[in-house]
Parts: C-alpha cells; structure tokens; sequence
C-alpha cells in the first residue's frame, strides 16, 4: 500500500509540474520561444504599417501621398481578413493528395485554434499570426509598381485574388509541407514566398497597367525624402523580426539571421551609395535607404542558412546587382515600376534565394553557414534554389497577368488621364496630403 500511494503521490506531482510548464499530452510550451515569436510578430506589422507606408508615401508626388498611405492601410485589413477566413487553412493546411501544391480547407475562419493549440512549442494562434503579417506585406509591397494611377477599388480586388492564388499557394510549396520545401528548397524568411512574388507581380502590373504620363521624359522626384527615411529605418528595425523571427525560436539561428540581416542591409546600403558616388559624382539619401532595401531583401533567404562573411558579400552584391537593375528598368527598358519593387524586391530575391545555396556551405572558411541539407553538395543545392527562383517567378508572373486583366473587365484597373493629372488623393477619397 505504501508503495501504491508513493507512485500515486510522485503521478500526481509529475501531472502538477506538467501542467504548470504548460506540457498537456505532450506538448510543451516554451515561453521563451512564445514571447520572441509575439514579438517579431509585433515587428513584422511594424513594417508594413507604418514603416512600408511612410517609406512609400515620401517617394510619390504630394497630390498622391495618402492614396499609397490608404491602400497600404487597406491591404493590412483586408488581408489580414481573408488570411483569417482561409488564406491560412491554404498555406498551411493539409492537402491530402494534393498537398504538394494546395493545402486544404479545413481550417476555415481558423477553426481549429484554440488557446490550447500547438505549432511545435509555440501556441498556433501566434503562429499563425506572424504568418499572417507575411500575408500583408506581400502584396502591400506591389504598390509602389502602380503608385500613382491604379484605382483604389481596383487595387482591392486585385490584392485580395492575387493573396488567394498566388502568395497562399507558393506558401504552401515552400514552408507548408509543399513540393519546393520537400526538394529541400533554402529560404528562410521568404525570397521566393515574399520578394520573388511581390517583384514579379509588380513587373507584370507596371507593364500592364502602363507608365505614367509624362513618364520617362518629365521628371517625377519624390515629394518628401524625410518621410521616406523614417519609414525606411522602421522596415530595418522590423525586418530583425521578419527574418530574425522565422526561426520560430529564441534560438541561435533567430540570433545569427538577426546579425546577417543587420550586415547585409549596412552593406547594401553603402555599396549603393559607392554606385551613385562614382557614376554620378554624388551619393543621395534615396540611394543609401534603396540600398537598404536591397539588402535586407536580397538577404532574408539566406538569413538562417549563412554566417556574417556570407551576409557582407551577399549585401555587397545586392546593392551593385539591384542599382544596375533599376536602372535598366526605367532608364534602358523605360517600365515605370514607379517605386522600384522589381528591380530592388524581385532582383533582390532571386539573387539572395540563389547566393543561399552558395554560401549555405560550411567548406568557405569565415564565408562559411551552417550547412547544406543532408545529402547536398553546392552544386546540387544551387539547382534546387534555381527551380524555386524559376518556378516562382513564372507561376506568379502569369497568374498576376490573368487577374489583372480579369479585375480590368470587372471595375477597371486605372483613372483617367485626367484624374490622373489632378491626383488620385482627390480623385479616390477626396481628401489632400497637405492644406498649405
């Protein structure tokens, strides 16, 4: 008897502390972990409003100014909404026999969560909610292609179908359980889900939506550059979350895709800056905050995969690399993606998805990361990082072009040329920037 009441004594103990460690049928809470992942997720948003918003808003005309603040306001509520409703359950649900490609519908309106469901040792709602800040960036990013002429209705059907059919499912190919990430596809925060897909779809917009009047010949400076800084230092110091909060951990890795992303933003920044200096005999601050952009994008692929030598050269080649390409764009090519995002986001993305399978090698003395996935060589990565570059790119690049034209039909994608001149912040939501 004396026995049977010890071991009754030391179950119910044991039952006690597991209940007290958050460990309910073998799951575990790690608070740590749950803490970091809330407040990356905090970051993330951060980046879109108002980071992505400010950065934006500066770099049109003032007669524009609140319709990029609006619609990137716009597309954090509305696609926080469809994420909730089944975006979500797409990315991330189970397909069944077609879970290579598409998961499935079960978890509509995330019925499945409750404060009791697990995502490894993080709650699910958390989880599910730094993925959905993912969701919003995205497809805010495209803005600036068609700054300055879409229409505003327009602009949200668009969004919303082009986060269904393309950001969802390419989510679901590479972090979802999906064929990409089987392959054993290298990105860690999103240079195929997030930068590849945003650059192309806003190269496809640009070039069907059509330039701007007046574009290329008359010139079209940004209305307030101090803006555009400010929002350009909140993407930096969100971007620790986006990359640093992939790990889904306080680990290591969140540590070190922390300190590769701060390297190669600081070395993107001023390789683009070297770029202006010596070709134009003086460096800008458009240039510096571009340069930062490029290099936070051009690393988040890489960020959990390679070490500080990686990121300097990584960040080197993204501001030289993504400085060349946005001047082929609008000066060689004359495609008025007005605020950059293929040149910077798309570039940036291709070029950082296919340097992880470089520098991911742990053969490259301090250029070294942590590794390759188990049975790959260099060259045999590189290649699977070229098919998730190719595969992404073309994907995106023909469903952005049917859904434009298909949201063309329904409500018609631009204003007029004379609502065009008077601006879309009057023409759209009638109000002005500024009442000077």
């Amino acid at each position: 008897m004396f026995l049977q009441s010890s071991s009754l004594q030391r179950g119910a103990i044991a039952f006690l502390l597991c209940l007290l460690s958050g460990q309910v049928f073998g799951q575990e809470l790690d608070g740590a972990n749950t803490s970091w992942i809330m407040t990356s997720t905090a970051l993330v948003l951060f980046m879109t409003i108002p980071g992505l918003s400010l950065f934006y808003a500066g770099l049109v005309r003032s007669k524009n100014v609140l319709s990029v603040l609006m619609q990137c306001f716009a597309i954090t509520c509305l696609a926080s909404i469809i994420w909730l409703v089944f975006g979500y359950s797409i990315a991330f649900g189970d397909g069944g026999s077609f879970n290579a490609y598409f998961g499935n519908l079960d978890n509509i309106l995330m019925g499945n969560i409750t404060e009791g469901t697990m995502a490894g040792d993080i709650p699910e709602s958390v989880f599910a909610m730094f993925q959905m800040t993912f969701a919003v960036i995205t497809p805010a990013l495209i803005v600036g292609a068609f700054a300055e002429r879409m229409r505003f209705s327009a602009m949200l059907l668009f969004s919303a179908l082009w986060l269904v059919v393309v950001y969802a499912p390419i989510t679901h190919w590479v972090w979802g359980g999906g064929w990409l990430g089987e392959m054993g596809l290298l990105d860690f925060a999103g240079g195929t889900v997030v930068h590849i897909t945003a650059g192309v779809g806003a190269l496809v917009a640009a070039l069907v939506i059509g330039n701007r009047k007046g574009f290329p010949t008359q010139a079209m400076p940004p209305h307030n550059l101090t803006i555009t800084v400010a929002g350009a230092g909140m993407l930096w110091v969100g971007w620790f979350g986006f990359n640093g909060g992939s790990a889904l951990a306080a680990n290591g890795d969140a540590g070190m895709a922390i300190l590769v992303t701060h390297i190669s933003a600081a070395t993107g920044s001023l390789a683009w800056m070297m770029m202006e200096w010596i070709r134009h005999g003086k460096p800008s601050v458009l240039g510096i905050v571009t340069g930062m952009v490029a290099g936070l994008g051009t690393i988040t692929p890489a960020s959990g995969f390679v070490g500080p030598g990686g990121a300097l050269v990584i960040g080197f080649s993204a501001g030289v690399v993504c400085y060349y390409a946005t001047q082929a764009i609008k000066q060689k090519f004359k495609i008025d993606d007005s605020l950059d995002v293929f040149p910077v986001h798309g570039v940036g993305g291709i070029l950082g998805t296919i340097l992880a399978g470089v520098f991911a090698s742990d053969a490259l003395g301090v250029f070294s990361g942590q590794g390759f996935n188990e049975g790959m060589t260099m060259a045999s990565q590189v290649q699977v990082q070229i098919v998730g570059v190719a595969t992404t790119f073309v994907y995106t690049a023909i469903i952005t072009y049917l859904l434009l034209k298909l949201v063309d039909k329904l409500l018609v994608l631009r204003v007029d040329e004379e609502q065009e001149l008077q601006g879309v912040d009057l023409v759209e939501h009638d109000e002005k920037g500024y009442d000077l």
